[in-house]
């Protein structure tokens, strides 16, 4: 007796490509195609879906023609349409009957979102150990050969670079057919490696997450890769000042979600992706609570305010290229002297926000005479002692280590900020904690039309 099903359209290659009428449910093991079809006859019998639904004595007979039609054809996970594989990659792997976003291979998803000819790898040759000699039904370093041997990488991440739509980007694509997608400790370190390359280069971070969590099989090594890529990102994010985009696939799970998925600037998601740190049955089974059926998945957590955009993979790649394109326009860069450090990064930043508020007092018409002075701050001096001692301070320095600098430095205090060899002595004055630079709190920001001012100390 045949299952009476929910039919689906779908496609079958033919002469013709007319679409067929595909039953959602199995009779003997196979799929139930029902409705016209047209098929090339000059195509296998096992390529044919009607064939492949044939009595169980005819399958027996062409079993070895069946495992020739293996890879060809694939189910949706979430409808169970019947989907023709050529097709589905031409459609980006999205379902033609719920538009459902079915796994991509890693490899697949650089060619979707670099541009051709471009694409250069980062680290291909790191790969795995087995630190704590770790075996359960199999030993780790066998996973590790079966897992290299099934997709072809050394581990479950690709990093390089490449143009999105001519733009240098740093890409980072997860596998998940890679030991489920877990992050291992080559993971973090391509990754980590990655950033920072990126850092150096002054160009935006893309990491596409796709992972069952840290890998149990790696212990605190696995756990350990969290805190090191998220280090990585503060320098490249908060130090810096560049950009990184988080875009969140099904599923995303874990310690992946716990560190550097949630850190982007930019956190994109796909359609009905499951995203989340614990599974469903756990958190569940913790509360003691019926959770919504939509719990976990993209549209609720955009709805619940921890993303910042569901977009199809078919607008992706365009997607991408306007952010980055708009955050281009941000100010001044400092290329190929990142300091890899949270002191070195917080100089680092302060540099170049007093390069712009100074600029922008100058095109402001201010004038050398403004008063930088907090109101009841005796310790507060004014911009002309400021210079003065500014100036002292710097050519001291720069007389005493053996430079010749001393006299010609800058009576502005505008200009010794803008010039390249008196800045640095100023920041390792800094460094030294001979002077320090002070923000104004919110009440004198908003007082002054929220113009940020520094103020120097003079220790």
């Amino acid at each position: 007796m045949v299952p009476q099903a929910k039919p689906v359209v779908g496609r079958v290659p033919g002469r013709s490509g007319a679409p067929c009428v595909v039953a959602a449910g199995e009779a003997n093991g196979s799929p139930i195609v029902t409705g016209p079809i047209s098929v090339n006859p000059s195509m296998s019998p096992a390529l044919d879906p009607v064939a492949a639904a044939a009595s169980p004595a005819e399958a027996g007979k062409s079993a070895k023609a069946v495992d020739r039609s293996k890879g060809l054809w694939t189910r949706c996970d979430k409808c169970g349409t019947i989907l023709y594989i050529k097709h589905l990659k031409e459609h980006h792997h999205i379902c033609f009957g719920c538009n459902y976003h079915l796994k991509m291979s890693s490899m697949e998803r650089i060619n979707h979102l670099i541009d051709a000819g471009t694409w250069r790898p980062l680290d291909e040759t790191l790969s795995p150990v087995d630190p704590l000699e770790f075996s359960d039904l199999k030993l780790y370093t066998d996973r590790i050969k079966e897992a290299q041997e099934k997709t072809g990488l050394q581990d479950g991440v690709r990093t390089g670079t490449g143009l999105l739509h001519g733009i240098p980007v740093a890409l980072g694509v997860m596998d998940f057919t890679y030991m489920g997608g877990s992050m291992g400790s080559v993971v973090g370190e391509k990754l980590t490696r990655l950033i920072e390359y990126a850092t150096q280069e002054g160009m935006p971070v893309i990491i596409v997450c796709t992972s069952g969590g840290a890998r149990m099989q790696e212990g605190i090594f696995s756990l350990m890769q969290m805190a090191k890529i998220s280090a990585a990102l503060h320098v490249h994010q908060n130090c810096a000042n560049l950009l990184y985009i988080a875009i969140l696939t099904s599923p995303t799970t874990g310690g992946v979600t716990a560190s550097f998925g949630m850190l982007g600037d930019v956190i994109i998601a796909e359609p009905q992706a499951i995203i989340g740190f614990a599974g469903r049955r756990v958190i569940e089974q913790t509360l003691q609570e019926q959770l919504p059926d939509d719990f976990q998945t993209a549209e609720y957590l955009l709805e619940h305010g921890l993303l910042d955009l569901v977009v199809p993979r078919s607008f992706l790649k365009g997607a991408l290229y306007e952010i980055i394109d708009f955050y281009r326009a941000a100010p001044y860069k400092k290329r190929g002297m990142i300091p890899f450090g949270v002191q070195h990064g917080t100089f680092l930043t302060t540099e170049e926000k007093v390069r712009r508020r100074w600029a922008q007092w100058s095109r402001g018409g201010n004038g050398n005479s403004k008063d930088l002075a907090v109101a009841g701050d005796s310790s507060a001096v004014s911009y002309r002692e400021l210079v003065s001692s500014y100036r002292t301070l710097v050519a001291g320095d720069a007389a005493s280590s053996g430079s010749s600098r001393g006299a010609a430095a800058p009576l502005d205090l505008q200009e010794l900020l803008a010039d390249p060899e008196a800045l640095p002595s100023a920041m390792e004055l800094a460094k030294q904690s001979k002077i320090e630079w002070m923000a104004r709190t919110e009440e004198l920001l908003a007082a002054q039309q929220d113009k940020m001012q520094y103020v120097f100390r003079m220790k």
